[in-house]
């Protein structure tokens, strides 16, 4: 029967052939597509891009807040009336941009919304209420882009459409305030439905990996159309454009005009950049050349900030690029017990594996009836014995035969009664491990929280000082 079957497969015509091909391909590329888009992933990474994003968000709304009135309502550099022509299509081609800035003129009504602009975007750096707060936050941060048109940068952008991924993930169920209610809070949410959506758990999910792979297509776009661009003129191609940066004293931090005495230093630079920038969206998948795609991206990103000023900037966009580092990389650079931590936080013991507990109980071996044992009611020792026989726990048997191997049987049960004790004994010593180390990592959430509101009060600080110092 073998024989004709490979005699069968040897003999079918090539249209045959073709089409079995064919459909493997097709199988393949469907089931490669489906988990490229739709295999749940850890939320621990869009957590910490979370925590950059909020931070980032937080920092340009305290700028705006050192001078509101020049950037938004009725005395603006660009007032409200230009600032809708220029997207209405009154100074020149309309776009889809809109918002509701441009009709607020009333100073406290702008200090209230702004406000809450700020309130917000600290909920959600914080991961408070993170379902609700991210949506928000992004929708507030589109709002102020749209008045804000030609005052803008590549940070606001950057930001932007980091927030709009992130509200579509449960990036609040890690290093967040979601994460400490849902711990105390855990019996309550687990039964209710909508508590639960709205106090994620940290466990893999689709809406992680959707939003992921989006954010990743973003960042691709983002570099192949930077470098296209750059590819268009001849400063990247001859090496000028390194030394049009380095001779720009307003964006100059450290002194770089050195470089102009390495002409073919700064065209390898420039040629450098054009490649990688080119080349970025093909070769930070594959995982040979992805790490270093993000080593460059790194140096590249890392010297903006240090060497031209930039640093708010530089830092996002390293922020952005970790989007193609794996939570479980990211988990496992933390440590082993680190990891452990987390996981414990995250699931509590709902998601805790048998073997995590060393409580590898066969349930076969306890799901006994009554009838089988006939338990007195007057016995005087514990039906779950520490290595004792407990033949005389049971009924009075006639039959001196059968007594025999009805003690043996129950010997035995005896002794797996034995076994699952010692090993449910082995489990709750790890429970409470687990217990004392969730209890660690709540003090450690408190800290951070406490680091973020000193922080804040420092901001405020400084930005009462620079208006003192302005009005005087």
């Amino acid at each position: 029967m073998t024989r004709h079957s490979g005699e069968s497969v040897r003999d079918a015509s090539p249209i045959t052939q073709v089409k079995s091909a064919v459909t493997r391909w097709a199988t393949g590329s469907i089931d490669a597509w489906d988990q490229f888009w739709f295999a749940p992933r850890l939320p621990h990474l869009l957590a910490v891009l979370r925590i950059f994003t909020g931070l980032m968000l937080l920092y340009s709304h305290l700028v705006l807040a050192s001078d509101l009135f020049s950037f938004v309502g009725p005395d603006a550099w660009i007032d409200n009336e230009i600032a809708r022509g220029l997207h209405d299509g009154a100074y020149g081609v309309p776009d889809w941009g809109r918002t509701y800035l441009w009709y607020l003129s009333n100073p406290l009504v702008l200090w209230l919304h702004h406000g809450l602009t700020i309130a917000v975007t600290l909920c959600f750096a914080a991961g408070l209420l993170t379902r609700i707060t991210a949506p928000l936050a992004w929708f507030l941060q589109v709002m102020l882009l749209h008045r804000l048109t030609g005052a803008l940068f590549g940070l606001d952008q950057i930001v932007t459409y980091s927030a709009m991924y992130l509200m579509l993930t449960p990036c609040g169920s890690w290093l967040s305030v979601d994460a400490w209610i849902r711990k105390r809070l855990a019996d309550r949410i687990e039964s209710d439905r909508r508590l639960a959506w709205l106090f994620p758990d940290a466990t893999p999910s689709v809406a992680a990996n959707v939003a992921t792979r989006l954010f990743q297509l973003h960042v691709c776009v983002i570099y192949l159309f930077g470098g296209l661009a750059k590819a268009r003129g001849t400063s990247w191609w001859d090496g000028t454009a390194i030394w049009y940066a380095a001779g720009n004293f307003e964006y100059q931090s450290l002194d770089l005009t050195w470089i102009s005495k390495f002409p073919r230093l700064a065209s390898l630079m420039a040629l450098m950049t054009l490649v990688w920038e080119v080349s970025y969206a093909a070769l930070v998948w594959p995982r040979l050349t992805r790490p270093l795609v993000l080593g460059i991206a790194v140096a590249v990103h890392g010297g903006i900030a240090i060497f031209l000023g930039m640093i708010t900037f530089g830092c996002m966009m390293i922020a952005a690029n970790m989007i193609f580092v794996r939570p479980e990389w990211m988990l496992g650079l933390m440590g082993h017990r680190f990891t452990g931590e987390l996981e414990s936080d995250d699931h509590l013991s709902d998601n805790w594996s048998d073997e995590e507990l060393g409580a590898e109980i066969d349930t076969d071996e306890m799901a006994w009836d009554e009838d089988e044992l006939v338990l007195e009611e007057d016995t005087g020792k514990s039906s779950i014995g520490l290595g004792s026989s407990i033949a005389g726990d049971y009924g009075v048997i006639d039959d001196e035969a059968d007594t025999s191997g009805i003690d043996a049987d129950l010997e035995k049960r005896a002794a797996q009664l034995d076994r699952s004790e010692q090993k449910l004994r082995a489990a709750a010593k790890k429970l409470k491990e687990k217990s004392s180390r969730i209890k660690g990592l709540e003090s450690k959430y408190r800290e951070r929280v406490a680091r973020l509101k000193e922080r804040e009060a420092k901001i405020k600080a400084l930005v009462d000082r620079r208006r003192e110092s302005k009005d005087e």
